[in-house]
């Protein structure tokens, strides 16, 4: 018991880029505009979802569980990395850790089922539209986003949990910017082969079989666009789905990247990066990218403003 006592560190030293010191300025300002962005972006489509009837659509309503769920997934990282960027001690407790290492977890599993969820709402929206109240009904888009939620925390208890037992016999240098669980793997002192081939396994699951739904999805979408005669019509379905496209592609296009690649020593600052991108710049954009290039969400902006502008007078 002592020896498991004292394999366990009562906390981390997260080194993401310490030995670029010159880097760190840069980062924490990158870092914090993101975050603010995030927040301010995110707020704003749940609160318009929220406020605007015309909104209270399924395409809409899993669009707040997204804005919720990116809120959410970059508060249990970015702060941390703030504080360690600022501090020259940049130490995280073994709770803090474990905290942090499942909900970044379990918020990154939901997001990859339901975006999933998202392209078969449009696919039933574009591909079956007289059916598309009675399919996509109120029930349904509800246990859909409750599925993606249940199946997200469910893996992250079992990721976590493996990840944790492996034995670090005292490491605590992790490198990376927070944790998450291929840095943790690197720190154990046993053989980790059977926890990479589960996670590897998780990840097929998690990554690549929603990917592929969606693809399907999108190919009969894209037959069903081009029988549409009207050029305003596939105008209006190619700037809805282009949204959900880009943002399926930041976020899916990356995390594969990071979880399905097989390491290599050469890819130490690349992994860094690219979870940086899936963790931090993918939530800020989303926001952007479906204000952007969607006139529903625009015009319920307009209308907000307008509504908040009148009662002030």
């Amino acid at each position: 018991m002592r020896q498991v006592n004292e394999s366990v560190p009562r906390e981390f030293l997260l080194l993401g880029f310490s030995d670029r010191p010159w880097l760190e300025l840069p980062l924490f300002v990158v870092f914090l505009i993101s975050y603010i962005l995030t927040i301010f972006g995110n707020l704003a489509i749940i609160l318009v979802s929220h406020l605007d009837p015309k909104l209270h659509t399924p395409m809409y309503f899993f669009l707040t569980n997204l804005s919720l769920l990116d809120l959410c997934y970059t508060t249990s990282t970015v702060p941390q990395m703030l504080v360690n960027l600022y501090s020259t001690r940049k130490v995280i407790s073994y709770g803090g850790c474990v905290a942090q290492l499942f909900i970044f977890l379990a918020l990154g599993s939901t997001e990859c089922l339901l975006l999933a969820v998202m392209s078969f709402d449009r696919f039933v929206a574009i591909c079956r539209p007289l059916h598309y109240s009675v399919i996509m009904h109120q029930r349904l888009c509800l246990q859909l986003a409750a599925a993606s939620w249940f199946s997200g925390f469910g893996n992250s208890v079992l990721q976590s949990t493996w990840t944790l037992h492996m034995p670090l016999c005292g490491r605590r240098e992790v490198d990376h910017f927070f944790c998450e669980v291929p840095a943790l793997l690197k720190l154990s002192c046993a053989d980790t082969t059977a926890n990479e081939a589960e996670l590897f396994f998780i990840s097929v699951l998690f990554l690549l079989i929603p990917v592929i739904l969606i693809l399907i999805s999108y190919a009969f979408i894209v037959q069903a666009v081009l029988r549409i005669q009207s050029a305003e019509g596939r105008r209006k379905v190619f700037g809805t789905c282009g949204s959900h496209l880009i943002v399926v592609s930041l976020f899916y296009g990356t995390a594969i990247s990071m979880y399905l690649q097989p390491p290599s020593p050469s890819s130490k600052d690349r992994g860094k990066m690219v979870s940086l991108f899936y963790g931090i710049i993918a939530p800020m954009l989303n926001p952007l990218i479906y204000t952007l290039r969607n006139k529903d969400v625009k015009g319920a902006f307009k209308r907000l403003i307008v509504r908040v502008f009148l009662i002030k007078k």
